[in-house]
Order: structure tokens, then C-alpha cells, then sequence
């Protein structure tokens, strides 16, 4: 998951992270595909609650409203808002961070810009990554 936030995926790369999530939780519960154990039991054993695209959609989300938040000087937020000049060859377009962001949004029922608004107040945008707050200081 180490920079999973950047990737930008499509539906057959998912598949495929899903499947070897699968067998890796397979393995690690020491269940085979000869037990006839269906998916959800193997993750209630192992006590996963959401599959690998769950988890990097909610990084990227995660690392968008931290783009968000930074100076317009910086270079992610610059290569975020800029525009790329030139002429691209005539095939379908690659898949850009930005789409992945919009798709996200899209299933979230919003519009990227007024997640962008939401990034403003870091309740509502925890809210809508749903982390989990931290932990009140013990006294």
C-alpha cells in the first residue's frame, strides 16, 4: 500500500489487487480454494473489514484534501491545477490522478469543486474520508 495514493487504476488493475488480497488473506487464515470458503468468511476470519481499492481510494481522497491545504507554491498543488501543452498521439487518454479524483467524487455524490470547499474545514473533510478522530490526550 506504500504510495498508494498516487496510483491511478483501472477497473482490470483493481481486479487483479483484489484477487491477491484474496489469496494472501486465504493463506494467512490457512484456508484453500478446496475448503469451498467463501470470500467474506475468509475476511470475517482475518477481520478485515474493507478490500485493497476501499483502502486506496480512501488514501487518495485522503492525500487530495492534504493537496488542497498547501501553498499555491508547492509542487504538487501546482502540478495539480496546471494545464500540459501539446498535442497528445490519437489513442484513448491515459488515466490522470485528477480523473481517479473525480470518479471518487462521483461515487461520494459530489462535485470535485465542492470537495475542494470541504478541504477547507478539516471537520468535514474527515468526515468524509472517514478517519477516525484522534484520541483526546489522557489527563
Amino acid at each position: 500500500m506504500y504510495n498508494s495514493e498516487n496510483w491511478t487504476l483501472k477497473q482490470t488493475q483493481e481486479n487483479r489487487l483484489r484477487v491477491f488480497e484474496k489469496s494472501c488473506l486465504r493463506r494467512i487464515a490457512g484456508v484453500t480454494r478446496r475448503d469451498r470458503t467463501r470470500n467474506k468468511e475468509v475476511c470475517g476470519m482475518v477481520g478485515l473489514l474493507r478490500d485493497v481499492a476501499h483502502r486506496t481510494q480512501q488514501r487518495r481522497m485522503q492525500y487530495f484534501g492534504h493537496v488542497q491545504k498547501m501553498d499555491h507554491i508547492r509542487y504538487p498543488k501546482l502540478a495539480f491545477y496546471r494545464y500540459v501543452h501539446g498535442i497528445r498521439r490519437q489513442r484513448r487518454p491515459k488515466k490522470r490522478w485528477t480523473d481517479m479524483v473525480k470518479d471518487d467524487c462521483k461515487q461520494r455524490d459530489l462535485d470535485i469543486h465542492q470537495e475542494t470547499e470541504m478541504t477547507k474545514h478539516r471537520s468535514a473533510c474527515r468526515s468524509l474520508v472517514k478517519l477516525p478522530m484522534r484520541a483526546s490526550p489522557r489527563q
